[in-house]
């Protein structure tokens, strides 16, 4: 993949305007937990006999909540035991190959303590259910804990669709507007511009094209890139 741009702001979205809440997306944004979720989905298909190929039933997949997925991979008419038992099988595969070779996306603890430090309150919004949150969070050691978790296994519908982003911004008691959602996702980025809301492109596992969109102020690789254009001191412009 090519390097993307520095994170430098692109052209002001008509809503722009003060930073006053981070959300963050977690896989592939705080973790680069991808991979992980590729070879989980590849064990999950060869146990239950799944013809679609891996880049597939991840592109169908990502953003989406554990029951979406199932529905998408394994079909519409599955009840919910069923489906809450599979999310479970494939999620204990993904947490035992991803455990040992656990790691942050580049820089993002750090980056997370100094938007602490800023002042700015911090969300997690993910399609994860709680059980990878609190798996994440374990293994991250943050030294603050984010200030609101909405998690996919809450009855809201996974991205595209922006629920989970706007219901952490109600529990930060932030408007929409004024929310900075950082995502590695085309359904997470597309998420937040149903949101009203702007977004830092982690290119992780997309490419800027990929993650591109009028709402989108900055595309980078990881967390250092940020740091190193002071990217916070521009949030309250």
């Amino acid at each position: 993949m090519a390097r993307p741009l520095p994170c430098a702001p692109a052209a002001a979205p008509a809503h722009a305007g003060a930073v006053r809440a981070i959300i963050f997306d977690m896989d592939g944004t705080m973790v680069d937990s991808m991979p992980a979720h590729a070879q989980s989905w590849a064990e999950f298909a060869r146990r239950h006999g799944v013809a679609m190929d891996v880049a597939e039933i991840l592109r169908r997949t990502t953003g989406r909540t554990g029951a979406e997925c199932m529905r998408e991979v394994l079909g519409a008419d599955l009840d919910e035991a069923r489906v809450q038992a599979l999310v479970t099988e494939k999620e204990v595969i993904y947490r035992e190959l991803f455990g040992p070779a656990f790691r942050e996306v580049a820089g993002f603890r750090h980056f997370a303590q100094c938007v602490r430090a800023a002042g700015l309150p911090l969300a997690v919004a993910t399609a994860g259910d709680r059980h990878n949150i609190a798996f994440v969070l374990q293994h991250l050691q943050l030294a603050e804990p984010p200030q609101a978790i909405v998690g996919g296994d809450e009855g809201l519908p996974g991205k595209p669709e922006p629920a989970l982003f706007l219901e952490a911004a109600r529990r930060l008691g932030a408007h929409p507007a004024d929310c900075l959602v950082f995502e590695d996702a085309p359904f997470g980025i597309e998420a937040a511009r149903r949101a009203g809301m702007r977004a830092v492109a982690v290119c992780s596992t997309h490419t800027p094209e990929q993650l591109a969109g009028p709402h989108v102020v900055a595309q980078v690789r990881d967390y250092h890139e940020l740091m190193n254009t002071n990217f916070l001191e521009t949030l309250d412009a």
